[in-house]
């Protein structure tokens, strides 16, 4: 296995292989659980990549499973070494959502729906140091400019010459209109967002107030796709205390057709940035 592959994703496959060899024995994680003398809590989420997982319990999995194969174990085992290792964001210390910083890094594409604000991916650094400083006003200097650094960090995977992050952005009016930061910093923020579509895989429409209801009225969340089709799509839902990602198929699939609703009810590509160039005048002044 070569040693810079995203360590999120090879504790996500890892944690597929060991679910695909449980039922293949026809076990539940709590059966497991109870064999090994651990809580059915630890199985679930070895089998789902939240959690890093050591070679012994590679080891002790591959045991009960009763796997024989000494090079399919072989496997299993350099793949948990290789799922220890540390991503570039570790550099910045403990990361409240470094689980979805790991999948965004290895994602091919990317369609998010915003509701509030201009997603983090197409900000500018005095739109994210004010919308961090509002958002967690008790939130020290220091870890604000580590989460600032660390969002301008990801945006190198939208910029990046050689294989680029497909992203396509439905965000609503509110977004525009919202003072984050002051004028000069929102006129600014939309002159680089309008410089961002102009980007051949980066793609923006606007969902104007005059749609009216639509399907992401529930909320924001993002839709993540991988190149690798052993890599299943991720839907992620950002929540205050913690995340929430949807990995099963018919979960999947649900949250690409309301994106699909999204993206019909939204301003044309032409519009959205005639739209956003509108917006930018009025912080002219």
């Amino acid at each position: 296995m070569a040693s810079n592959v995203n360590p999120t994703v090879r504790r996500r496959r890892l944690g597929q292989e060991l679910r695909r060899l449980r039922e293949a024995k026809g076990m539940t994680a709590e059966e497991v659980a109870d064999r090994l003398l651990v809580s059915q809590s630890k199985i679930s989420r070895l089998e789902n990549g939240r959690r890093s997982i050591s070679q012994r319990d590679v080891r002790d999995l591959c045991g009960v499973y009763e796997v024989e194969d000494q090079r399919v174990v072989d496997s299993l085992m350099e793949m948990a070494r290789d799922s220890r290792q540390q991503g570039w964001w570790h550099a910045f210390g403990d990361i409240p959502y470094s689980v979805y910083i790991g999948l965004e890094s290895a994602a091919q594409s990317l369609r998010v729906y915003e509701p509030q604000l201009v997603t983090g991916l197409l900000q500018t650094r005095a739109y994210a140091e004010a919308l961090v400083r509002g958002a967690l006003p008790e939130t020290s200097t220091a870890e604000i400019e580590k989460r600032v650094n660390v969002r301008m960090h990801r945006q190198e995977r939208v910029t990046e010459e050689d294989n680029p992050l497909r992203l396509w952005v439905v965000l609503d009016e509110a977004a525009l209109h919202r003072v984050v930061g002051s004028r000069l910093v929102m006129r600014e923020q939309l002159e680089h967002l309008m410089e961002m579509c102009q980007l051949p895989h980066v793609t923006v429409q606007v969902m104007p107030f005059e749609a009216g209801a639509h399907p992401g009225l529930n909320g924001q969340y993002a839709i993540l796709e991988f190149a690798d089709t052993a890599d299943s799509s991720v839907v992620y839902l950002e929540g205050v205390t913690s995340d929430l990602y949807l990995e099963k198929a018919p979960d999947v699939q649900k949250y690409a057709v309301m994106y699909e609703h999204l993206r019909a009810q939204s301003l044309s590509v032409e519009h959205s940035r005639e739209f956003i160039a509108k917006a930018a005048k009025n912080f002219a002044d």
